[in-house]
Protein backbone atom coordinates (compact mmCIF):
# COMPACT_ATOMS: atom_id res chain seq x y z
CA UNK A 1 0.00 0.00 0.00
CA UNK A 2 1.48 3.41 -0.60
CA UNK A 3 1.55 5.43 2.77
CA UNK A 4 0.30 8.10 1.05
CA UNK A 5 -3.03 6.81 1.14
CA UNK A 6 -3.39 6.69 4.72
CA UNK A 7 -4.92 9.32 6.26
CA UNK A 8 -7.12 8.89 2.93
CA UNK A 9 -7.94 5.00 4.01
CA UNK A 10 -8.45 6.01 7.75
CA UNK A 11 -11.12 8.35 6.54
CA UNK A 12 -12.55 5.86 3.96
CA UNK A 13 -12.80 3.36 6.60
CA UNK A 14 -14.74 5.65 9.16
CA UNK A 15 -16.89 6.51 6.72
CA UNK A 16 -18.12 2.75 5.67
CA UNK A 17 -19.72 1.29 8.18
CA UNK A 18 -22.43 4.82 8.67
CA UNK A 19 -23.02 5.20 4.70
CA UNK A 20 -24.07 1.53 4.51
CA UNK A 21 -26.40 1.72 7.62
CA UNK A 22 -27.63 5.04 6.44
CA UNK A 23 -30.50 2.95 4.94
CA UNK A 24 -31.14 0.69 7.79
CA UNK A 25 -35.46 1.18 8.58
CA UNK A 26 -35.33 2.05 11.73
CA UNK A 27 -33.21 4.98 11.87
CA UNK A 28 -33.51 6.03 7.83
CA UNK A 29 -30.58 8.26 8.30
CA UNK A 30 -30.47 9.41 4.15
CA UNK A 31 -33.85 10.85 4.37
CA UNK A 32 -32.32 13.17 7.07
CA UNK A 33 -29.42 13.72 4.60
CA UNK A 34 -31.40 17.28 4.09
CA UNK A 35 -31.06 18.84 7.67
CA UNK A 36 -27.85 16.94 7.75
CA UNK A 37 -25.77 18.66 5.08
CA UNK A 38 -26.47 21.89 6.11
CA UNK A 39 -25.47 21.44 9.07
CA UNK A 40 -22.34 19.75 8.81
CA UNK A 41 -21.25 22.98 6.57
CA UNK A 42 -21.20 25.53 8.79
CA UNK A 43 -19.46 23.67 11.59
CA UNK A 44 -16.99 22.67 8.71
CA UNK A 45 -16.15 26.20 7.68
CA UNK A 46 -15.56 27.09 11.60
CA UNK A 47 -12.89 24.43 11.94
CA UNK A 48 -11.28 24.65 8.87
CA UNK A 49 -10.45 28.16 9.50
CA UNK A 50 -9.09 27.57 12.85
CA UNK A 51 -7.52 24.29 11.31
CA UNK A 52 -5.72 26.64 8.53
CA UNK A 53 -4.66 29.10 11.14
CA UNK A 54 -3.34 26.95 13.88
CA UNK A 55 -1.69 24.84 10.76
CA UNK A 56 0.33 28.30 10.03
CA UNK A 57 0.86 28.85 13.64
CA UNK A 58 2.70 25.01 14.07
CA UNK A 59 0.12 24.24 16.62
CA UNK A 60 0.06 21.35 14.60
CA UNK A 61 1.11 19.65 11.39
CA UNK A 62 0.85 17.04 8.84
CA UNK A 63 3.23 14.49 8.30
CA UNK A 64 4.12 14.65 4.54
CA UNK A 65 4.70 10.83 4.13
CA UNK A 66 0.78 10.13 5.17
CA UNK A 67 -1.02 11.98 2.60
CA UNK A 68 -1.43 12.76 -0.55
CA UNK A 69 -0.01 16.20 -0.99
CA UNK A 70 -2.88 17.68 -2.34
CA UNK A 71 -3.73 20.70 -0.45
CA UNK A 72 -6.30 23.36 -0.28
CA UNK A 73 -3.81 26.39 1.20
CA UNK A 74 -2.36 24.78 4.07
CA UNK A 75 -4.14 22.21 4.95
CA UNK A 76 -4.19 18.38 3.20
CA UNK A 77 -7.56 17.22 1.26
CA UNK A 78 -7.78 15.02 3.51
CA UNK A 79 -7.88 17.21 7.04
CA UNK A 80 -10.43 19.03 5.07
CA UNK A 81 -12.74 15.94 4.46
CA UNK A 82 -11.99 15.16 7.38
CA UNK A 83 -15.01 18.11 9.10
CA UNK A 84 -17.61 16.68 6.44
CA UNK A 85 -16.61 12.56 6.97
CA UNK A 86 -16.06 12.59 11.19
CA UNK A 87 -19.58 14.61 11.55
CA UNK A 88 -21.91 12.37 9.24
CA UNK A 89 -20.48 9.32 11.10
CA UNK A 90 -21.24 11.45 14.53
CA UNK A 91 -24.61 12.63 14.09
CA UNK A 92 -25.50 9.02 12.76
CA UNK A 93 -24.14 7.59 15.77
CA UNK A 94 -26.46 10.20 17.53
CA UNK A 95 -29.82 9.16 15.24
CA UNK A 96 -28.83 5.34 16.39
CA UNK A 97 -28.86 6.40 19.68
CA UNK A 98 -32.30 8.18 19.91
CA UNK A 99 -33.68 5.90 17.79
CA UNK A 100 -33.36 3.15 19.92
CA UNK A 101 -32.97 4.14 22.92
CA UNK A 102 -35.07 7.23 23.21
CA UNK A 103 -35.65 6.93 26.98
CA UNK A 104 -32.16 9.22 26.85
CA UNK A 105 -34.20 12.00 25.66
CA UNK A 106 -35.41 15.18 27.82
CA UNK A 107 -33.71 14.27 30.93
CA UNK A 108 -33.63 17.44 33.68
CA UNK A 109 -30.28 16.73 34.28
CA UNK A 110 -28.99 17.42 30.59
CA UNK A 111 -29.23 21.58 30.79
CA UNK A 112 -27.64 21.54 34.23
CA UNK A 113 -24.71 19.23 33.27
CA UNK A 114 -24.65 21.37 29.93
CA UNK A 115 -24.42 24.66 32.23
CA UNK A 116 -21.97 22.87 34.40
CA UNK A 117 -20.15 22.53 31.59
CA UNK A 118 -19.74 25.79 29.86
CA UNK A 119 -18.27 27.30 33.44
CA UNK A 120 -15.76 23.89 33.51
CA UNK A 121 -14.56 25.30 30.14
CA UNK A 122 -14.32 29.45 30.87
CA UNK A 123 -12.21 28.57 33.90
CA UNK A 124 -9.54 25.92 31.56
CA UNK A 125 -9.42 29.11 28.76
CA UNK A 126 -8.54 31.42 32.15
CA UNK A 127 -6.24 28.96 33.07
CA UNK A 128 -4.45 27.37 30.00
CA UNK A 129 -4.06 31.15 28.11
CA UNK A 130 -1.02 31.05 26.00
CA UNK A 131 -1.25 27.03 25.22
CA UNK A 132 -3.22 27.92 21.99
CA UNK A 133 -4.76 24.21 21.49
CA UNK A 134 -5.72 23.90 24.89
CA UNK A 135 -6.87 27.15 25.28
CA UNK A 136 -9.05 28.02 22.14
CA UNK A 137 -10.50 24.50 22.73
CA UNK A 138 -11.79 25.56 25.95
CA UNK A 139 -12.67 28.73 25.31
CA UNK A 140 -14.90 27.84 22.08
CA UNK A 141 -16.80 25.09 23.67
CA UNK A 142 -17.52 27.63 26.61
CA UNK A 143 -18.49 30.20 24.13
CA UNK A 144 -20.73 27.67 21.83
CA UNK A 145 -22.26 25.91 25.03
CA UNK A 146 -23.14 29.30 26.78
CA UNK A 147 -25.08 30.42 23.31
CA UNK A 148 -26.70 26.72 23.60
CA UNK A 149 -28.51 28.06 26.90
CA UNK A 150 -29.14 31.67 26.38
CA UNK A 151 -30.47 31.07 22.83
CA UNK A 152 -32.44 27.93 23.86
CA UNK A 153 -35.66 28.96 21.66
CA UNK A 154 -33.15 29.27 18.91
CA UNK A 155 -31.66 26.31 19.19
CA UNK A 156 -35.31 24.37 19.64
CA UNK A 157 -34.78 20.41 19.29
CA UNK A 158 -31.40 20.22 20.72
CA UNK A 159 -31.84 18.06 23.92
CA UNK A 160 -28.41 18.29 26.33
CA UNK A 161 -29.40 14.62 27.58
CA UNK A 162 -29.02 12.93 24.00
CA UNK A 163 -25.99 14.86 23.32
CA UNK A 164 -24.18 13.63 26.23
CA UNK A 165 -25.17 10.05 26.25
CA UNK A 166 -25.08 9.67 22.09
CA UNK A 167 -21.38 11.84 22.94
CA UNK A 168 -20.35 9.09 25.32
CA UNK A 169 -20.85 6.43 22.24
CA UNK A 170 -19.42 8.87 19.67
CA UNK A 171 -16.20 9.24 21.86
CA UNK A 172 -15.19 5.67 21.15
CA UNK A 173 -14.70 5.25 17.37
CA UNK A 174 -13.65 9.01 17.52
CA UNK A 175 -10.63 8.51 19.41
CA UNK A 176 -9.92 5.05 17.84
CA UNK A 177 -9.89 7.33 14.84
CA UNK A 178 -7.66 10.13 16.33
CA UNK A 179 -5.42 7.08 17.99
CA UNK A 180 -4.46 5.90 14.86
CA UNK A 181 -4.00 9.57 13.15
CA UNK A 182 -1.87 10.33 15.90
CA UNK A 183 -0.31 7.43 16.32
CA UNK A 184 1.11 6.86 12.85
CA UNK A 185 1.68 9.58 13.02
CA UNK A 186 -0.30 11.61 10.61
CA UNK A 187 -0.82 14.35 12.82
CA UNK A 188 2.10 15.97 14.71
CA UNK A 189 1.26 18.39 17.49
CA UNK A 190 3.41 21.05 19.15
CA UNK A 191 3.19 20.31 22.82
CA UNK A 192 4.11 23.77 23.69
CA UNK A 193 0.65 24.44 22.76
CA UNK A 194 -0.94 22.22 24.54
CA UNK A 195 -1.21 20.54 28.07
CA UNK A 196 1.33 17.52 27.25
CA UNK A 197 -1.10 14.83 28.26
CA UNK A 198 -1.96 11.62 26.43
CA UNK A 199 -5.01 10.39 27.40
CA UNK A 200 -4.47 6.78 27.14
CA UNK A 201 -0.48 6.88 27.89
CA UNK A 202 -0.86 3.28 29.66
CA UNK A 203 -2.40 1.84 26.38
CA UNK A 204 -0.32 -0.06 23.75
CA UNK A 205 -0.34 2.08 20.38
CA UNK A 206 -1.83 3.87 18.68
CA UNK A 207 -4.23 4.70 21.38
CA UNK A 208 -1.27 5.88 23.90
CA UNK A 209 -0.93 9.16 21.21
CA UNK A 210 -3.67 11.20 21.91
CA UNK A 211 -3.62 14.32 23.47
CA UNK A 212 -6.13 15.50 25.81
CA UNK A 213 -7.65 18.18 24.29
CA UNK A 214 -8.69 15.60 21.51
CA UNK A 215 -11.62 14.48 23.82
CA UNK A 216 -13.25 18.12 23.87
CA UNK A 217 -12.22 19.47 20.01
CA UNK A 218 -14.53 16.02 19.35
CA UNK A 219 -17.15 17.27 21.45
CA UNK A 220 -17.22 20.59 20.02
CA UNK A 221 -17.38 19.41 16.45
CA UNK A 222 -20.16 16.91 17.41
CA UNK A 223 -22.36 19.19 19.71
CA UNK A 224 -21.54 22.17 16.75
CA UNK A 225 -23.64 19.41 14.72
CA UNK A 226 -25.82 17.70 16.42
CA UNK A 227 -27.54 21.29 17.47
CA UNK A 228 -27.50 22.78 13.70
CA UNK A 229 -28.94 18.88 12.65
CA UNK A 230 -31.80 19.49 15.26
CA UNK A 231 -32.33 23.18 14.70
CA UNK A 232 -32.74 22.53 11.08
CA UNK A 233 -34.77 19.44 11.47
CA UNK A 234 -36.96 21.30 13.79
CA UNK A 235 -37.56 24.45 11.46
CA UNK A 236 -38.82 21.48 8.91
CA UNK A 237 -41.35 20.07 10.92
CA UNK A 238 -42.26 23.44 12.40
CA UNK A 239 -43.05 24.41 8.32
Amino acid sequence: MNAHFTYFLILAASLAGPLLLSFDKKVAYYKKWKYLFPAILFPALFFLVWDELKTKAAVWSFNDAYITGVKISSLPIEEVLFFFIVPYCCVFVYECIISYFPVVKNKNWGRSLLIFSAVCFFVAALLTYGKAYTFYTSLFNALFITALVVFKKWFKGFDASSFFVSYLVVVIPFLIVNGFLTGIPVVLYNDAENLGVRIFSFLPWPMNHIPFEDIFYGMLLTLMNIALFEKFRNRSTAA
